[in-house]
């Protein structure tokens, strides 16, 4: 049978009243997504259903490395971190803006981290080869960029608003707009992902995808705040969004901790 929106919407909600009655009934209050979320669909394939391989790095603590993909073939550049210098002309839609800071659980800033993103062009498409959406292209954005925290731990993106996109889980489906994050610790394995939203986006009550994260106050830290501050005169707008590592107030990261 074809899922439909009102389908997932009916699911969404008994996930949401489900979560309120085991909150209700004296339970803990889950601030991480559970993974095998019945609305997003693909968490069951994309989920991990076996232990995690317990790597001996007691003999060799760079046996890790021999596993994982490796980054940074360069030293990060002056332009890394503006999507809209990259190419030789100027990237199509809105520019903005985005910074804020990376977090431990106590509010102290972590220095010195690698931070990448990567996010649709203004017309909710990829430039990735299995992208499916038939919207245009832009020759100008790639849609990937990287920078590190300073000692404030503060990072900051000059990009362009992405736009939304289908993506085919059901009839209709539809991704509010929004910017991947990867946080790197010291190693590949201590990467974190996550998902950085706009505010008052229509999508967010109809997308299995956030609303994973069924506690309403951990899901509004998912999503930016516009802060005028970070606009730039005469060129983008500006958006503030934090990223806490862990404790009460973490950002939600893929697939759990």
């Amino acid at each position: 049978m074809t899922l439909t929106q009102q389908d997932i919407d009916q699911e969404i909600a008994a996930k949401h009243a489900a979560y309120e009655k085991r909150l209700a009934d004296g339970g803990p209050v889950e601030h991480q997504p559970r993974r095998d979320y019945a609305p997003y669909r693909s968490s069951v394939l994309r989920h991990p259903k076996q232990p995690p391989v317990t790597i001996d790095v007691s003999k060799d603590p760079e046996l890790v490395e021999l596993s994982s993909p490796a980054f940074g073939e360069r030293d990060i550049t002056d332009i890394d971190n503006d999507l809209t210098r990259q190419h030789a002309g100027e990237p199509i839609g809105e520019r903005i803006t985005v910074s804020g800071r990376l977090l431990d659980r106590d509010g102290r800033p972590v220095r010195g981290q690698l931070v990448e993103i990567w996010q649709a062009n203004s017309a909710g498409r990829y430039a990735h080869q299995r992208e499916q959406h038939d919207a245009p292209l832009d020759p100008n954005f790639t849609g990937v960029g990287r920078t590190l925290t300073d000692d404030d731990g503060r990072y900051r993106f000059t990009t362009v608003q992405p736009g939304p996109y289908p993506w085919r889980q059901h009839v209709n489906a539809w991704r509010p707009a929004h910017i991947h994050f990867s946080l790197f610790g010291t190693a590949f394995t201590q990467r974190l992902v996550t998902q950085m939203y706009f505010p008052s986006d229509p999508l967010f009550p109809y997308d299995p995808i956030i609303q994973s994260v069924t506690d309403d106050a951990a899901r509004q830290r998912l999503v930016a705040t516009y802060d005028h501050s970070l606009s730039v005169p005469e060129f983008s707008m500006g958006y503030h969004w934090d990223i806490v590592l862990d404790g009460p107030q973490a950002t939600w990261i893929e697939e759990g901790r």
